[in-house]
């Protein structure tokens, strides 16, 4: 059993910046890929980043250069970062925690965050 809590999000106006932190703990057994997903009112939820156990990282197209996310893991416990610049109204929305364990190659199983809720006033 895996657990993710988030903290970080909150009201920002334009151009702003926040920093989100996801911390996991319980059965870290074989984490792969942890990630950062969104979610926006009527839209379906999206990757923003995501870096894997390597320190390999991939951004959607609307956040590079302006997000940058990180994570730092140590024995029982594993921490995903999004720092988030400049921010614009369009990255409201709800942001989601992801981590991956990989027991089987090619099969990861996903565990999920309560997600945080993130407004860029305009």
């Amino acid at each position: 059993q895996v657990q993710l809590v988030e903290s970080g999000g909150g009201l920002v106006e334009t151009g702003g910046s926040l920093r989100l932190s996801c911390a996991a703990s319980g059965s870290l057994a074989s984490v792969n890929t942890m990630g950062w997903y969104r979610q926006a009112p009527g839209k379906q939820r999206e990757v923003v980043a995501e870096i894997t156990a390597a320190g390999t990282t991939n951004y959607a197209a609307s956040v590079k250069e302006r997000f940058s996310i990180s994570r730092d893991d140590v024995k029982r416990k594993a921490t995903v970062y999004l720092q988030m610049n400049n921010l614009k109204p369009e990255d409201t929305a709800i942001y989601y925690c992801k981590l991956e364990q990989t027991w089987q190659p090619g099969f990861p199983v996903p565990s999920w965050g309560q997600g945080t809720q993130v407004t860029v006033s305009s």
